[in-house]
């Protein structure tokens, strides 16, 4: 069984490991994650400890298998993980949808994400979850020594869907 909860203090190492994990697997192909890893290890943890307490969470038959956060409580999802070992299994769809009720009641029209452009899979996620891109981006990375480009994407909430089939009078 399902469950999205908030984070608790005592889960920042668990969360950390869930976040790198899927962060070795997101720059497959785009960056050398072994050289890097250190760095992005203390970044998760850095991030995990100040912010703990707005992280959601997602249980999967009782262990923490994904989390996802809104760093600055905006229209910005700034982290969605799930572990790759249980990928594709609907757990980063409930969370996600968790994230847009958070958003969308907090009183923001549109979720906003954004991921390096080499991210298929990610990109893929979203739009499958009716997320468009919005951007395009390159800059300078300094921890990469190059120029990386990122796609921005987003979803209004809230919307009745439109189908097809409807007729306006």
């Amino acid at each position: 069984m399902m469950i999205v909860r908030l984070a608790r203090e005592d889960e920042t190492p668990a969360l950390a490991a869930i976040g790198l994990n899927a962060w070795e697997k997101a720059v497959s192909g785009v960056a050398d994650a072994q050289s890097m890893r250190r760095v992005a290890e203390l970044s998760f943890l850095s991030f995990l400890r100040s912010k703990w307490f707005s992280v959601s969470v997602i249980e999967n038959s009782g262990t923490v298998a994904g989390w996802a956060a809104r760093e600055d409580n905006d229209g910005m999802i700034s982290d969605l993980w799930i572990e790759p070992s249980v990928q594709r299994n609907g757990l980063g769809s409930s969370l996600l949808a968790d994230l847009e009720h958070r958003i969308q009641t907090a009183g923001f029209e549109a979720a906003v994400i954004r991921t390096h452009a080499q991210n298929a899979q990610a990109i893929r996620f979203f739009r499958k979850h009716g997320y468009a891109i919005s951007s395009l981006s390159t800059a300078y990375a300094p921890k990469l020594d190059r120029d990386v480009e990122s796609i921005g994407m987003r979803k209004m909430l809230g919307e009745p869907a439109v189908h097809q089939d409807q007729q306006w009078f």
